[in-house]
């Protein structure tokens, strides 16, 4: 028996820690399932949970388990169990197990542990709880996505992050991995990548949004109030007051979920328009004191007064 197949008392156990949590979910995300049969079998109300799993999305999944204060490490070894135990898992089922395992690797791994800590046998002995001790804890899976780490680790800022598509290839690595993914040795390495991964990215978006927030407080110390921000989605003259409020909001999405789609592109972007505010603006000001525009400046001074 492996570490996730279950015996009926576990799977009494997985049913009563869960139910809570998927009612939970499914009042606050309006999910329409008939009611949980309180007075069935453990079979009738795995199903219901079943039915719950069917209607629920991957990011409603990631949303609640990120802002709810239920997400204790048995809930999570829980979560994971029920879906490792299905015979038969879809790609939903999949991304929610790729999530489900970083939950509880970051939630169990010291609080301190960095990008270069998390090595595989590390992530590994951390999951053992739910997928079993390793005999070998490398897969075919295990240097392409190294090298998709090692590419992302060489980026300074989201517009690296975003060029050298290191997300976007490891998504097609795990989606590309089929059935082979459920190997315990393939879950700890597809695991360490969307740890390490999810790490940079938000080193990264601290950065970037940092870098933003102290250009618009520079164009400010300049005496400019608005921007053109329609490379990022916005409009022409978008005040850099509401675009602080974006940052503040931004900071709060982007740790329910990291991404490489429209939101990434749109910081990237902005970042983008901020600094092109900040050279217009120093150009026009080097214009401004150029001798030439000096001499004209002085030129109109000295026609107005001999006009007088």
């Amino acid at each position: 028996m492996t570490a996730y197949e279950q015996t009926p008392e576990t799977q009494a156990a997985i049913v009563a820690t869960l139910h809570p949590i998927y009612a939970a979910l499914v009042r606050e995300f309006v999910i329409e399932v008939p009611e949980y049969p309180a007075e069935g079998s453990i079979e009738e109300a795995r199903n219901w949970l079943l039915r719950v799993d069917a209607e629920m999305q991957v990011h409603q999944l990631r949303q609640f388990l990120q802002t709810t204060p239920l997400a204790s490490e048995p809930v999570l070894r829980c979560l994971l169990l029920h879906h490792l135990e299905k015979p038969v898992k879809s790609s939903a089922d999949r991304d929610k197990i790729d999530f489900l395992l970083v939950q509880y690797f970051s939630l169990c791994a010291p609080t301190a542990v960095g990008e270069s800590d998390a090595d595989v046998e590390f992530v590994a002995q951390v999951l053992e709880p739910v997928l079993g001790s390793q005999q070998a804890v490398e897969c075919k899976w295990s240097q392409p996505l190294e090298r998709c780490l090692q590419a992302a680790s060489q980026c300074a800022c989201l517009s690296d992050l975003l060029h050298c598509a290191s997300i976007e290839q490891g998504r097609k690595i795990k989606s590309g991995a089929g059935d082979g993914f459920y190997e315990p040795a393939a879950m700890v390495a597809f695991a360490r990548f969307s740890f390490v991964i999810r790490r940079v990215f938000f080193r990264l978006m601290q950065h970037d949004l940092n870098t933003i927030q102290d250009g618009l407080c520079e164009l400010e110390r300049r005496g400019i109030t608005s921007l053109d921000c329609r490379c990022a989605h916005f409009s022409p003259e978008e005040s850099t007051s509401r675009l602080r409020m974006i940052c503040q909001s931004w900071k709060v999405m982007f740790h329910a979920e990291y991404s490489s789609g429209h939101p990434l592109r749109m910081l990237v972007d902005l970042r983008a328009a901020v600094e092109n505010a900040l050279e217009g603006s120093c150009q026009s000001a080097q214009k401004k004191h150029s001798p030439i525009a000096q001499a004209a400046a002085a030129s109109n001074a000295s026609n107005s007064g001999t006009a007088d």
